[in-house]
């Protein structure tokens, strides 16, 4: 009886131990994002959620908070840097990572670098693009780049008329904390005016600020049109993105979580490449239905002329890289 008895005991902690184990091997990581979720940004990002709980059969949950709820990019990679897990993961603009240890990222939000969506991939399906994706946890910043992705062309948006880019001269566009943005809005004779994106709305709407840039799909889901409604199609730059993960949270995966990460990055890179230019074709006629004046530029000449001083200037040093990515075209 006694050894029934103590049989019994045995295999209950077994099964509480193994329960305990069970539940230790769950993982919970706290993704951010600053646009809303119908964005091309944020299916990006749900595909990526999905796509982790899948391959994990719910091992590992992404616990997703969209809308700049978590603050803005900068707000967000400050957070992260500072490390205690309030925030593992986040889809960021390339172009934020500059001050964050991937100098190689300012060179893919210089103006007019990529001439279609097609050179973008070209570079971000490249051995080059992964050198920049490692760059800033090589350089000890803790993150790491998973995978790019792009959220579209970017133009200016205006709440004054706008014919072409000598319209540009004399209005304060806001601009986030960013060299190289200040320097090509300044180059086109504007007044670069530094605001937060979660402020955006309203200094458009008190005249702080007279316009701004975004991609079509962002400006519109962000209800810009209603305070901003004159679109310019000068396509300056390419939206390059990237989900980012902190080292502290990578180093905690075992190597099949980490596995299963990874696979969801590319799962979502390539849904990202699907639906980008659809998705933006899509919006772009819904606010031209809606009343939004849509400027086409027929011939980028005198915007590239421009801002070829800004390209110069911030590719000093790294001319053979970023010829690299000019060659890919």
């Amino acid at each position: 009886m006694k050894k029934k008895l103590l049989s019994v005991l045995l295999t209950s902690a077994m099964v509480l131990s193994m329960g305990m184990v069970a539940s230790a091997e769950e993982v919970t990581l706290t993704m951010a994002e600053v646009n809303p979720l119908d964005t091309i940004v944020g299916q990006t990002d749900s595909a990526f959620k999905e796509k982790v709980e899948e391959l994990s059969g719910g091992q590992i949950t992404i616990d997703l908070q969209a809308s700049g709820v978590l603050g803005s990019e900068n707000d967000v990679l400050d957070s992260m840097l500072g490390g205690g897990g309030m925030i593992d993961i986040s889809r960021i603009s390339a172009f934020a990572l500059t001050s964050y240890g991937g100098e190689k990222s300012s060179l893919l939000s210089l103006p007019y670098t990529f001439v279609s969506r097609d050179h973008f991939w070209n570079f971000a399906t490249s051995d080059l693009a992964k050198e920049f994706l490692d760059e800033p946890s090589e350089n000890g910043f803790g993150i790491r780049g998973l995978c790019y992705g792009e959220e579209g062309f970017r133009h200016f948006f205006t709440a004054k008329e706008i014919a072409g880019m000598e319209d540009l001269a004399g209005m304060k566009l806001r601009v986030s904390n960013d060299p190289i943005m200040t320097g090509m809005v300044e180059a086109l004779g504007a007044s670069a005016t530094v605001v937060s994106f979660g402020e955006l709305y309203s200094a458009l709407q008190t005249g702080v600020v007279d316009g701004a840039e975004q991609p079509i799909a962002n400006y519109k889901s962000n209800a810009f049109p209603e305070v901003a409604p004159y679109l310019i199609l000068d396509g300056h730059t390419l939206g390059a993105i990237q989900l980012v993960i902190t080292d502290e949270a990578w180093d905690s995966l075992t190597e099949e979580q980490q596995g299963w990460i990874t696979e969801a990055a590319e799962y979502a890179s390539q849904h990202n490449r699907e639906i980008s230019a659809a998705a933006e074709e899509e919006v772009l006629n819904q606010l031209k239905e809606e009343g939004v004046t849509v400027v086409e530029v027929s011939d980028l000449t005198p915007w590239q002329e421009a801002v070829a001083d800004v390209v110069a200037e911030n590719t000093k040093g790294q001319e053979e890289l970023y010829q690299q990515i000019l060659d890919m075209q």
